[in-house]
């Protein structure tokens, strides 16, 4: 199969869609498919493209043998509205804009959020007379308007018409979570277009294995107890939490958290940490791609937190899955599908979401016990194993993919005949 993928993130960019994407397709490639990934210049989350690349009207490149198509957009740091709204609208535009000039696909498939990436697929996929199948990874823009980033308006109400309408006219749909299902269902109108593949982890490369003593060392980080959260620092995340617990264990030297990445809000974060002098937090940043196994490694436990919100029991972070498949406990603040995986799966804590109290308990107690710590790993490391390795879900994909262009090919065949 020849498949078009639209992504407005691919890496060196390190988030979950950038990692799920470049994953599938790497797989697909190594099936024999020729796969083209339409994205633009790497630049999340503060909106200043990477080093070593440019925001150019049009660039090619390989990566794992995916040919990798980036246009212009212009560029917007993963913060407010009005700016962010135009850098998502320039990328269909230029999406749609650079169609014609990709070799014909017979799949186009479009991962949304953002939305008008996932918009873009319906467009790109009738210039390229080819199936279109639509990714959710979240529902939007609901899960925008929960965390405050929007209002609810006339623009939000608008732009559920045109998530129904997307979801009326993809011919699959592929949702990440089970939860997910009912909302997209009663849009579509048609249940049986939907499938359920789940966030998963690359298990060669978050190994449980990997030496942590050079990047221990270059963050000061010594013998410490790390309880970190690794991944965005935005407003649905609620990671006040942490600092609120580190300040009621700020007597316990020998333990830490660590925040690594990068978001909206982490110069808020940051900011209070400081005035309530901190010492038992560190925030590095975010560090690319390449760093992350020995990040990892050098946590002791891992936190995956959300704000305590209805939407929010519908999703399953991308982190859990990596942390597991590092073989690292989980303290998990998220009510619903996730703290119900965590729990089939054996390897952490479940705690009440924004509860800072439960989680300095829950950090103190794993800490306590380090033979705890190892079985809960190795607990989570087997799960994924059996139910989440990324190679597996993505052969998953491929079928439906596949299923998808011969489905379409057999309607062309029955068409001409009756001709």
């Amino acid at each position: 199969m020849r498949i078009l993928f639209l992504t407005h993130y691919f890496p060196p960019e390190v988030n979950a869609p950038a990692s799920r994407t470049f994953e599938h397709c790497r797989a697909w490639v190594e099936a024999g498919h020729e796969v083209t990934v339409l994205t633009c210049a790497p630049n999340h989350p503060a909106g200043r493209v990477y080093p070593g690349h440019r925001n150019r009207l049009w660039q090619t490149e390989t990566n794992a043998g995916i040919r990798v198509c980036r246009v212009w957009t212009l560029l917007a740091p993963n913060r407010g509205t009005v700016r962010r709204t135009l850098n998502y609208l320039s990328y269909l535009l230029m999406a749609v804009l650079a169609a014609p000039f990709l070799r014909r696909a017979d799949v186009v498939v479009s991962t949304s959020p953002q939305f008008f990436c996932g918009l873009a697929g319906y467009f790109v996929s009738r210039l390229h007379r080819a199936p279109w199948v639509l990714e959710i990874r979240d529902l939007w823009p609901e899960s925008i308007v929960t965390v405050g980033a929007l209002a609810p308006s006339r623009a939000t109400r608008l732009l559920e018409r045109l998530e129904a309408w997307a979801y009326r006219h993809a011919d699959r749909i592929v949702s990440v979570t089970d939860s997910f299902v009912p909302r997209i269902a009663e849009r579509a109108g048609d249940a049986a277009k939907i499938r359920v593949i789940k966030n998963g982890v690359d298990l060669d490369f978050y190994r449980p294995d990997q030496d942590a003593s050079a990047l221990r060392a270059e963050l000061g980080i010594g013998a410490r107890f790390v309880a970190a959260y690794v991944g965005t620092h935005g407003m649905a995340h609620g990671l006040e939490v942490i600092l609120r617990a580190a300040d009621r264990l700020r007597d316990r030297p020998e333990l830490l958290f660590l925040m690594a990445g990068d978001g909206a809000e982490r110069a808020r974060l940051l900011a209070e940490k400081e005035r309530l002098r901190l010492d038992n937090v560190l925030m590095p940043g975010q560090l690319p791609k390449e760093r992350m196994p020995a990040l990892w490694a050098l946590t002791d436990v891992s936190l995956v937190l959300l704000r305590d919100q209805p939407l929010f029991r519908t999703v399953l972070p991308s982190k859990l899955f990596e942390a597991l498949g590092a073989a690292k406990p989980v303290i998990l603040g998220v009510r619903g599908e996730s703290a119900e995986l965590l729990q089939a799966s054996g390897a952490g804590i479940c705690i009440e979401p924004e509860n800072d109290a439960e989680l300095a308990a829950a950090v103190s107690a794993l800490a306590a016990d380090r033979a705890r710590c190892t079985a809960l790993g190795r607990a989570g490391r087997e799960y994924v194993q059996q139910h989440f390795d990324r190679r597996r879900l993505a052969a998953r994909f491929e079928a439906l993919l596949a299923e998808v262009v011969g489905g379409r090919r057999e309607g062309s065949a029955r068409s001409g005949l009756h001709k």
